[in-house]
């Protein structure tokens, strides 16, 4: 089954064949023609700017790369995007801002490492003298026991902070 298309308009496809009863063989869009012709003078002043000289093959290839871009650019274009906003979308695609990708400094290298003959060793610790160091340690020195005493409990109270019970008066 085919679905035909609503609009009358679109339904005719723009092409030229060629001069009554000598038509082409292909059937190109009047846009391809354009697109193709200025594609083919851009081919031709590109060979010349690459010293490529003009002969016959100069040009036959030209004319194979202009098919072939012209082919690439016109599977872009359609009614609902003609030749202008295409042209346009690519601009805007080539001038858009880009992410940095350069990075600071370089690659990393093992040139500044330092190496040591001697593996370094941890410093000795030196016996602590009676009654030097801070206050701190003091008064934590004060609240532990005594050799050979005890260690001291601390009263636990079965009561939760903020609540209220009973149990106590």
């Amino acid at each position: 089954m085919r679905i035909r298309t609503d609009d009358e308009i679109y339904r005719v496809d723009a092409v030229w064949l060629g001069p009554p009863k000598a038509t082409f063989p292909w059937r190109a869009r009047y846009v391809a023609w354009g697109v193709g012709i200025v594609v083919f003078l851009l081919v031709l002043a590109i060979e010349r700017r690459m010293n490529i000289g003009f002969s016959f093959f100069s040009t036959a290839w030209a004319v194979v790369i202009t098919i072939v871009v012209t082919r690439i650019i016109c599977a872009r274009i359609t009614h609902e995007r003609p030749l202008g906003a295409v042209l346009v979308m690519w601009m805007r695609e080539l001038t858009a801002p880009r992410e940095k990708t350069a990075t600071r400094g370089g690659a990393a290298t093992a040139a500044r490492i330092r190496v040591r003959t001697t593996r370094p060793r941890p410093k000795q610790k030196q016996p602590r003298r009676p009654g030097r160091g801070n206050r701190q340690q003091q008064v934590n020195r004060s609240r532990q026991p005594a050799r050979g005493q005890a260690p001291r409990k601390r009263a636990r109270s079965k009561e939760v902070r903020g609540v209220r019970s009973t149990a106590r008066p």
